[in-house]
């Protein structure tokens, strides 16, 4: 826990947050805020919001979602999604699972080896595809001039929306710059996603999830990055093309789709 307080931007209320949780039943009228999906939201927020949601599915816990253009000002942390249950705020796919496992809502039994090595996987995803996925939408020149800028803005009026996009630019640059992301190619980028891509497929094998017949948080959130992936229409192809070329990684995803959300909308 103490890991986990010293890396978050509110780490004492979400914290307080997660730890208060066992105490309380789920709220059947909980709600996970995003940004608008058709005119505003990017990449990497995609990937954490669809994750989310695979993730309270997997659960069967309830929720709706709302979409508002200012999620990312609603939440605590800055970042999307923004889960309200009862009286708690929780932001982002690693604190929401948190709080749910407080809970004890449990997806799968695993000792404490493969708890750790879930843990790694999960790191793993967020430190390259999320990393990537930022790079793309913000340091990439084309897609942030074709997909980032008209879309960050879009519900601010001009010029307020290209101020907000230029300072939010200059903030994705200095946090991958400070992760060391910032100075790789563009070839580069796709190299680890490649790498990230192919120790993900060899972990699956020919499991239906990651650890065996029953998903857990990582099959949760390798199918929001995957299914963004995926599904978002990029003028460079290559992200789209480097998953695809993992059949069984895209077995997942189409297996996670048509268990969890058959006949429903992912907002995401």
């Amino acid at each position: 826990m103490a890991n986990q307080c010293s890396t978050m931007p509110t780490a004492l209320t979400e914290c307080l947050s997660i730890e208060m949780a066992a105490s309380e039943p789920w709220a059947p009228d909980a709600v996970l805020y995003t940004p608008y999906i058709t005119e505003q939201i990017l990449l990497a927020d995609s990937a954490q919001c669809v994750a989310v949601q695979a993730f309270l599915r997997m659960c069967n816990l309830e929720y709706t979602v709302e979409q508002r253009a200012n999620a990312e000002n609603m939440s605590p942390s800055g970042r999307v999604p923004l889960l309200r249950c009862g009286k708690f705020v929780i932001s982002e796919f690693d604190p929401i699972v948190a709080f749910v496992t407080k809970k004890g809502v449990v997806l799968n039994s695993l000792d404490s080896k493969q708890q750790a090595d879930m843990q790694a996987f999960i790191s793993l995803v967020h430190n390259i595809l999320g990393n990537a996925e930022l790079y793309l939408s913000w340091l990439d020149g084309e897609t942030f001039e074709t997909v980032t800028a008209p879309r960050y803005g879009s519900f601010q009026p001009w010029p307020l929306g290209g101020v907000l996009t230029w300072l939010r630019r200059r903030k994705m640059a200095a946090r991958l710059q400070a992760l060391q992301w910032a100075d790789k190619s563009l070839d580069a980028v796709y190299a680890e996603v490649d790498t990230c891509c192919r120790a993900l497929s060899e972990r699956l094998g020919r499991e239906t999830y990651f650890f065996g017949s029953q998903p857990t948080p990582l099959d949760a959130l390798v199918y929001g990055h995957l299914y963004t992936i995926i599904t978002t229409p990029l003028q460079d192809t290559r992200l789209a093309s480097i998953v695809n070329g993992y059949s069984n990684l895209v077995r997942l995803t189409n297996h996670v789709d048509a268990e969890y959300f058959k006949g429903i909308e992912i907002i995401g």
